[in-house]
């Protein structure tokens, strides 16, 4: 099999001297002569068609390279060269259906990934073969668009870093959430935790959806969390913690870097303690605080003490259910940084006078 000899000479005075449309008609001739007789062809045609096709698309306008990846994105065999170009192109339309299709050596699809826009990382998210360490580049770099995709996708492979990802986006996403709850291959562990953070909706959503088996096991989840709340909502003891921690305040051996360890340690009770009797507020009204839904008020018994922010964020860590997100934490840093000591200190001794009063 050759390039007929009538091409040739055209191809020869097209790739030196050929205007962007004479360029664009020479491509489909030799494009129809490729998808033509794609299935019968070896490896030394394949590797003459890309060598010819690559010269052509190395000056063309983007309609007639986005039409090339079109009609050779679903061709088993296309040329390798040429798919690799035309996946690496910026303009989507080009690229998508190579991304979304065509066979495209690992390498490339690890550079596109890492390198190019959301929409060439959309159009990655749908393809019928994603190993884990594309989707582990997928999921940490994507946007929501991409993350939803790729998490209906039940063609993807997901690393364990991968679902952990999904599951923390997920809390912020009830749409991903549900997505990443019905696939089955995700580990029961981090499967427990998304049904923990998930809203009462996407739980209800995920029963009408799953397989009675796997009713069965959301069902059990939802009644261990339940019970685990519950056991959280009961009154705490802190009398050992307060003798702990009143032994080293008397002492004067009370410092912020205590706290912090406190709360990194998940020492829940001498966390409380602390900042209760540093702040001179009763354990009960810290304990009620720390349990509220805003981060408010740790920001301003942390701000009343002194500390600085790395000790604010290990006890925002340290507070009872799901830990605050990424943006939760950016969120509350920006309200830290600007609270004043002397607000912090108003506020601390309101609730001092507050509690004197029986309120």
């Amino acid at each position: 099999m050759s390039v007929p000899a009538s091409l040739l000479p055209e191809l020869e005075d097209v790739v030196q001297h050929g205007s962007a449309e004479k360029r664009a008609e020479t491509l489909r001739r030799i494009t129809g002569l490729f998808l033509d007789g794609a299935q019968n062809f070896h490896a030394e045609h394949i590797a003459l068609f890309d060598d010819v096709i690559g010269c052509l698309i190395e000056e063309i306008e983007a309609k007639a390279l986005a039409e090339l990846a079109r009609r050779i994105a679903p061709v088993v065999n296309a040329p390798a060269g040429v798919v690799s170009s035309l996946a690496k192109n910026d303009d989507i339309a080009v690229a998508g259906p190579i991304l979304k299709q065509a066979r495209i050596a690992d390498r490339d699809l690890m550079y596109i990934a890492e390198n190019k826009s959301q929409a060439h990382l959309l159009a990655m998210s749908t393809r019928q073969r994603i190993n884990e360490a594309l989707s582990d580049i997928l999921v940490e770099r994507g946007d929501r668009e991409v993350a939803r995709s790729i998490a209906n996708n039940r063609h993807a492979q997901l690393s364990d870093n991968a679902f952990s990802t999904l599951v923390k986006r997920a809390e912020e996403d009830s749409v991903l959430a549900e997505k990443v709850g019905m696939r089955t291959d995700i580990p029961p562990r981090l499967f427990r935790q998304l049904l923990m953070r998930a809203s009462d909706v996407v739980q209800k959503r995920l029963l009408a959806k799953a397989k009675p088996e796997t009713q069965t096991e959301i069902r059990r989840v939802l009644a261990q969390v339940t019970d685990e709340v519950a056991a959280k909502a009961a009154p705490r003891n802190y009398a050992a913690a307060l003798a702990t921690v009143r032994a080293l305040h008397s002492q004067h051996k009370l410092k912020e870097a205590d706290i912090a360890e406190f709360a990194k340690s998940g020492k829940y009770e001498e966390t409380i303690a602390a900042l209760a009797i540093l702040c001179a507020v009763p354990v009960e009204v810290v304990d009620r605080l720390m349990n509220g839904e805003r981060a408010d008020p740790v920001l301003i018994l942390a701000r009343a003490s002194g500390f600085g922010w790395s000790t604010v964020k290990a006890i925002l860590n340290a507070r009872p259910g799901a830990k605050p997100s990424p943006h939760a934490l950016d969120v509350a840093r920006d309200n830290f940084e600007r609270l004043t000591v002397t607000t912090a200190q108003r506020v601390v001794r309101f609730w001092q006078v507050r509690q004197g009063t029986g309120d």
